[in-house]
């Protein structure tokens, strides 16, 4: 699953180029026979536009959100994309400067107004960006296009047009909310966010929103916490970017990197703050998984504890004989990964890239195993008995349990990244093949497919070609847990139609089509296939 490939060229670096949004869909020029069950649209998000006027953004998480939309039909693919109207986007592109903060870069208050509006302006308090550049998801029969603050974007996924801007604290106790829910057949919604607890101190929240109403009433106005659980420190959440979810169970992965509630409080009256000066990483709490039962919520107060590891995507959670195994995306050590995707080190020339990136903490597929019936009497013992792991937990005389993972994948800075899976049949199951995009030093320039149960991999791979997370799309009659196929988009800056939406066979990662257009498109982070 290791790439293959050198970048010295540098043309990876045409990804993270502003570009401009569509009047109308452009026809694509197919190669190969699209499957004739793909009928709806493949949804995806990320940033468009780096720049405002003369002023850059400067990380990656800070380009304003465009969507873009491929649409199958009859054999047939069109391609559209729209920039979101968020608040942070109208206000930019009317003043022609940077606004609104955003994760990485400050906005200065506006320097035509007085000396004392701009004193003023300095401790109102930041206004939160609602910049929805991670991802879109279903909510009842709407689809929102989201970021990871308290704002959500209600869009029209046929036009790409804005409908409304949604402030989720309205409903419900959370300060920010995840791009990766877990979305039950249902259409029932669970998300994770931290929160101010008991006594101002602070905790994350599992929240759940019901599925389309009966009423046709906004199901957003009925979404309920159903568990809480404790932060390790006080005033410092940890940084959450997802969450596992079997079928019984929550499992929350408190990570070492940690939000600082003061510093975040305090930066906005400090001029050149933004988001990522309010990190820092507890360099001596370790890792703590912490698990739920789903219904009804209760949290288990056991306390399992493991290595300091950077973590943002779950792949898969499952029960199986008294365990829950939680496979996930990992990075090795309590450093934050995201100091590492500054846009000029993504931007830099290949050996650059390459030498930032061996400083940065290492990647790694890794396989947990909780024991859900633990008795103090075995201390010292491993007390998983899971015949196919090697994933140990051993309790310890303070009754804390240690985990320690079984890895499924590692190659040194090459990582299996944005992890999907046949989430439909196989989303809190045991399950045996992830899909992920392979970044080499950072760089996306591979589409992988990893059996978790063999560790047996396979790569699809071009030279000079930087796909986006591959979707897995099952084929209506299929039987197998592979039988499907992966939607990609890939950018091919040197080529003559400089990006394509690429089709694989689930099963061996063979090309089955692809669908190319005359435009460039920048990097994208999350998005799903509408049926």
């Amino acid at each position: 699953m290791v790439s293959r490939f050198e970048h010295p060229a540098g043309s990876y670096k045409k990804i993270f180029e502003t570009c401009e949004e569509l009047a109308e869909p452009l026809p694509a020029t197919v190669t190969g026979r699209i499957p004739s069950f793909l009928k709806g649209s493949l949804l995806r998000l990320g940033p468009g536009l780096f720049e405002v006027g003369d002023e850059p953004f400067y990380h990656l998480f800070d380009g304003q959100a465009l969507m873009h939309k491929f649409d199958f039909k009859n054999g047939q693919v069109t391609y559209y994309r729209k920039f979101i109207r968020t608040d942070a986007y109208v206000r930019a592109i009317t003043e022609k400067r940077v606004v609104i903060t955003e994760f990485g870069t400050f906005a200065y208050p506006d320097p035509c107004k007085n000396i004392f509006s701009r004193f003023f302006s300095y401790f109102k308090g930041v206004e939160v960006t609602d910049n929805c550049l991670v991802n879109v998801y279903p909510i009842g029969e709407d689809f929102y296009a989201v970021t990871e603050t308290n704002y959500i974007t209600k869009v029209n996924t046929d036009t790409l047009e804005t409908l409304k801007k949604v402030d989720m604290c309205n409903y419900i106790n959370i300060n920010g909310i995840t791009a990766h829910p877990h979305i039950e057949t249902d259409g029932t919604v669970y998300n994770i966010g931290n929160c101010m607890g008991k006594g101002a101190t602070l905790a994350y929240n599992i929240v759940r929103i019901p599925p389309t109403q009966k009423d046709k009433s906004d199901p957003i106005e009925k979404s309920k916490v159903v568990v809480q659980f404790p932060s390790a420190e006080r005033f410092k959440p940890s940084y959450v970017h997802s969450f596992g979810m079997s079928e019984n169970y929550f499992v929350f992965v408190e990570t070492p990197v940690k939000i600082n509630l003061l510093k975040f409080l305090s930066a906005w009256s400090i001029r050149g703050s933004n988001y990522m000066d309010c990190f820092e990483s507890n360099e001596s709490q370790g890792t703590i998984f912490h698990i739920a039962k789903k219904d009804p919520g209760e949290y288990i107060d056991l306390k399992f504890k493991g290595a300091a590891i950077g973590m943002f995507h779950h792949i898969n959670t499952y029960e199986d004989q008294g365990f829950i195994v939680v496979d996930l995306c990992s990075w090795k050590g309590f450093e934050f990964v995201y100091n590492y995707l500054w846009l000029a080190n993504l931007r830099a020339n290949w050996e650059e890239v390459k030498k930032a990136a061996m400083m940065a903490p290492q990647p790694e597929v890794r396989r947990y195993v909780i024991p859900l019936d633990v008795h103090k009497e075995e201390q010292g013992k491993n007390l998983v008995s899971l015949p196919y792991t090697t994933a140990t937990a051993v309790m310890h005389a303070d009754g804390m349990i240690w985990l320690e993972p079984e890895v499924l994948f590692s190659g040194p800075r090459q990582a299996f990244e944005f992890p999907q899976i046949n989430y439909q049949r196989y989303g809190g199951k045991n399950y045996t093949y992830a899909y992920g995009l392979g970044l080499n030093h950072f760089i996306p320039d591979r589409i992988c497919k990893l059996n978790v149960k063999t560790k047996e991999t396979w790569v699809w791979q071009e030279p000079e070609s930087y796909p986006s997370e591959p979707l897995f799309v099952q084929t209506p009659d299929g039987v197998d847990e592979d039988d499907g196929v992966l939607l990609t988009i890939v950018a091919a800056p040197g080529s003559q139609r400089p990006a394509y939406m690429l089709i694989l066979n689930a099963k061996d990662l063979s090309e089955i089509a692809r669908a190319e257009v005359e435009c460039s498109i920048p990097v994208t982070f999350h998005g799903m296939y509408k049926q």
